[in-house]
């Protein structure tokens, strides 16, 4: 690699990591191509050398997302011996906390255009992380169509995360624990943990 492409590689990097950061302390909002332009210390120009539009650039920040908590499910998965159910609860509770974590990159990272678009490969990102909730709802509920029951209970915990996010659960549950509403969640898609 000569050194050209080496400096535009590490811009490359540095404007996702200005991207990340950004995002993480203010918000979607604040991801302009100059505001990350700015804060790498570039001119508003050399962005677009590297992401000739706004959509690529905040799908290679949203990737970084989808990395990271490809990572995390890894991890709480371990060596995948525990029983399907509980590696489904630990893998909703990741979610739960990644969500609620990185409020920001999680808005980022759902947004259909972005995810529609193809960019960067984001749906080959996200997809497998699907795939792992597939194989294993299959495996709890043999009798469901698991694709369709995996839907449900992603949807179930995406409005948990929103609502969470925005304090209306707590407001309404009296809670500060989203521990039981993943609980019912998971009971109400794969049926009550005590029957299984």
């Amino acid at each position: 690699m000569s050194d050209a492409e080496k400096a535009g590689q590490d811009l490359r990097v540095r404007l996702v990591d200005v991207g990340v950061e950004l995002l993480a302390r203010e918000g979607v909002g604040a991801l302009t191509l100059r505001e990350i332009a700015r804060r790498a210390g570039v001119s508003h120009g050399a962005p677009r050398r590297h992401f000739p539009t706004h959509l690529e650039l905040l799908s290679a920040i949203a990737r970084r997302g989808f990395t990271e908590l490809a990572g995390r499910v890894a991890a709480a998965r371990g060596d995948r011996t525990a029983p399907p159910r509980e590696q489904i609860t630990e893998l909703g509770r990741v979610y739960l906390e990644f969500a609620l974590d990185n409020a920001g990159m999680y808005e980022l990272m759902f947004r259909h255009d972005l995810l529609a678009s193809g960019h960067l490969g984001l749906r080959d990102t996200s997809l497998p992380l699907f795939g792992v909730l597939v194989e294993l709802v299959g495996r709890v509920r043999p009798d469901a169509d698991a694709r369709a029951v995996t839907a449900a209970l992603w949807a179930n915990l995406h409005g948990i995360a929103q609502l969470w996010s925005w304090g209306s659960l707590q407001l309404a549950t009296g809670t500060d624990d989203f521990a039981p509403l993943l609980r019912t969640a998971l009971d109400a898609h794969l049926g009550s943990e005590a029957g299984r």
